[in-house]
């Protein structure tokens, strides 16, 4: 049991998937699920990053 679904039940999802989104679109869907999960861990992790550009060339910037 994954989750609390059993194996039945994410055989079940899985046609579910196939029928609507076909064999060819599976793969496609599944790297990007992939990427959305890497891009969501690796921002949750990573520090904020500080701008350290001076106030004089912001300033520059908008004129």
């Amino acid at each position: 049991m994954i989750g609390g679904f059993g194996v039945w039940e994410l055989l079940i999802i899985l046609g579910i998937v196939l029928l609507i989104f076909g064999a060819k679109k599976l793969p496609e869907l599944g790297g990007g699920i992939g990427k959305a999960i890497n891009n969501f861990k690796k921002a949750s992790t990573e520090p904020d990053e500080i701008d350290i550009t001076p106030k004089d060339q912001d300033e520059k910037k908008e004129s």
